[in-house]
């Protein structure tokens, strides 16, 4: 199965090819030794004639479909000059097909890249062809299409290609009409699983969760928008050693705990008391890992203390992921702790575990480091339960896709885990994606890792507070208290305050480090979200200035046609119809800062066309509206809603007013 899946029309056109080349073949067979099957023949011929317009008809109705969700203007000129190459080159297989947007207007709207590598494979087989002869051919056989105006061929074989204006326009009209979808995945269901934020109990959320947190969430809301059925899993640290030295502080501390629900307000500071504990006092080490034993057997009374620490973390994880709007299923260790003793048994019973020095290991193809499935002392780890969690993630949740968002640290691990389990059989990388998206660490403004000034992790909760108290603080030096409401205010402060932290993490390459700046993130110049809340916010209000309701825009959209004469109408309209192909991108790559980049450049673009073309003309004495050119109005409204989508992908909440 490719991934990411494409819609059903390629491979539809390509079953067409295939058949109607087999037709060709089949009229005219060779005549020598063949009279007494050509009845045989003939009949070959009529059964493939039907499977032929069975699949033209599904080929049409595909075509319907897809009208009313947003048209993959790249994939589809892709289809088109993959079909012109087939015609062009029958004979060679696996030809390059390279399209891409045009960089300069003045060289038409998209290029076909193809003709220079076609020329490098062929002459790699012999043959020297001049790329300037095969884009030639390549155009001669272009097929007629809705979208091409028409086709210039430049430089030493490039094929720029002109768009069809009235084309566009319609496209731009079938989105306000039908909203801002895209065309389904492939298959009914698919199944995507994605680990992030990950956090661990009786720990506090900290700045190294901010990015897996956000980052995870804005990837479902991707997979989600694309019609995938998603599972977002917290695979939060519940289990282990630490539990036993918890538990036996909580005795200590509480020991009437199984009765009186204990008054436990800071458990960080709970915890660090623990751990000093248990760091001097051997016999407090030695009960903790009584306790422990006790734990792991289900002693009721243990069961209870660990779900009392559980529950104080989950309560403080919940505030942060209601300000954060994060939605997640927690998965933890726990969870996976019955699978384990299979896994390692699976592994055994197939000869793949090794004894190293007391420990059971298992070493991958390719790896230099073993994974350790059971440690010198019969105990599981990390591995053991990664291994698990990805085996019932596989088999029991039936996933075709499973992303673990991590910091780039783990990619080893991850490394090592995937590779055990191609080995083993769990799944095929050709059919099932299994995949690290790992990001880099949040720096300071001294570029060093984030921290407090005493050198404490920075607590998420503490960050999230200090991004409201600037948020307001901003609002209010923009005297934006004076004319919005308390309850507008308030959510304009939220808006800008969370905004601005996801999209200052979203907009930077997930892959490197970057730097938190408050004072960078709230600024409402250049790409920030406070600048792009600020847009989309007069986007909006431009319509409710010039007095038109909702109800005069949807008859607008039904009766009126959206011109494309003025440069930067045309400019407008072919970036808003760059979204599909924008989501197929990052479908490929996991990287989320390619979207950002695509809305800081629609409202910048949004920004030339309305400086340049007038929407509402008023009158320079009253003020009063003169005119409103609704084609331009139907401008904004496209902008605003693929603007109003990717501040949804990107988990960022615009108001209505600023």
């Amino acid at each position: 199965v490719e991934l990411p899946k494409k819609t059903v029309c390629p491979f539809l056109e390509r079953e067409i090819h295939s058949l109607t080349a087999e037709i060709e073949c089949l009229k005219n067979p060779p005549s020598v030794g063949l009279s007494s099957h050509l009845d045989g023949l003939r009949e070959e011929n009529a059964k493939l004639k039907y499977r032929l317009n069975v699949l033209k008809r599904s080929l049409q109705e595909e075509r319907s479909q897809c009208s009313k969700t947003m048209m993959n203007i790249n994939q589809r000129l892709q289809e088109i000059f993959g079909e012109a190459i087939r015609e062009a080159f029958p004979d060679l297989e696996n030809a390059p097909l390279a399209v891409t947007p045009n960089q300069q207007a003045k060289f038409g709207d998209y290029q076909c890249n193809s003709a220079m590598a076609m020329a490098q494979m062929m002459k790699s087989k012999g043959l020297k062809v001049n790329p300037r002869e095969i884009a030639e051919k390549i155009q001669q056989k272009i097929p007629d299409n809705e979208l091409i105006e028409k086709t210039e061929i430049a430089g030493p074989g490039f094929i720029n290609v002109h768009l069809k204006r009235s084309f566009v326009s319609k496209l731009l009209t079938n989105l306000l009409l039908n909203g801002v979808g895209l065309h389904p995945a492939l298959t009914d269901l698919t199944i995507v699983i994605v680990d992030f934020s990950s956090p661990n109990i009786a720990k506090e959320m900290h700045v190294g969760h901010l990015r897996s947190t956000i980052i995870g969430d804005s990837m479902c809301r991707l997979f989600e928008f694309l019609g995938y059925e998603v599972l977002r899993l917290n695979h939060v640290g519940d289990w282990g050693t630490q539990f036993g030295m918890l538990i036996a502080h909580l005795q200590d501390k509480f020991p009437d705990y199984l009765s009186v629900s204990p008054p436990i307000v800071d458990l960080q500071a709970f915890y660090k008391e623990s751990k000093k504990r248990f760091d001097v006092d051997e016999d407090f080490k030695k009960r903790a890992y009584q306790c422990v034993v006790k734990l792991q057997s289900k002693d009721p009374a243990f069961i209870k203390g660990w779900n009392l620490i559980c529950d104080v973390s989950r309560k403080e994880f919940q505030k942060v992921y209601n300000c954060l709007d994060i939605q997640i299923i927690e998965r933890g260790e726990s969870f996976y702790q019955n699978m384990m003793t299979a896994v390692v048994k699976e592994f055994e019973a197939k000869g793949l575990v090794e004894m190293d020095e007391g420990r059971k290991i298992v070493f991958a193809p390719g790896q230099q480091i073993p994974l350790t499935v059971v440690k010198s002392d019969g105990g599981y780890t990390y591995d053991t339960s990664d291994l698990a969690a990805l085996r019932h993630r596989l088999f029991d949740e039936q996933a075709d896709i499973i992303i673990y968002v991590t910091d780039s640290g783990q990619s080893t691990h991850f490394q090592l885990v995937f590779a055990a389990a191609q080995m083993i059989g769990w799944y095929d990388p050709k059919v099932t994606r299994v995949e690290h998206a790992g990001f880099g660490v949040v720096l300071g403004e001294d570029k060093k890792k984030f921290k407090t000034r005493s050198g404490d992790t920075v607590r998420l909760m503490d960050l999230l507070d200090e991004g409201l108290k600037r948020s307001m603080d901003k609002l209010k030096e923009k005297e934006r208290d004076k004319v919005l409401t308390p309850e507008e205010l308030t959510k304009a402060q939220q808006s800008v305050a969370f905004g601005c932290i996801k999209y200052a993490d979203l907009s930077h390459n997930r892959i490197n480090d970057y730097m938190f700046s408050f004072d960078k993130m709230l600024d409402d110049r250049g790409n920030t979200a406070a600048y792009l809340l600020y847009a989309f916010t007069r986007i909006r209000s431009i319509a409710r200035l010039a007095n038109i309701d909702e109800v005069t825009l949807r008859k607008a959209v039904e009766t009126t046609e959206i011109v494309l004469e003025h440069d930067k109408e045309w400019k407008l309209g072919k970036c808003l119809l760059r979204f599909p192909e924008i989501l197929q991108k990052i479908l490929e790559d996991l990287l989320l800062h390619t979207l950002c980049d695509y809305l800081y450049e629609l409202a910048t673009t949004f920004t030339e066309f309305y400086d340049s073309c007038y929407c509402v003309e008023k009158d320079r004495q009253t003020g009063d509206v003169v005119k409103v050119n609704m084609w331009r109005m139907l401008l904004c409204e496209a902008t605003a809603a693929i603007m109003a989508k990717c501040f949804d992908i990107l988990s960022i909440k615009p108001v209505s007013r600023m």
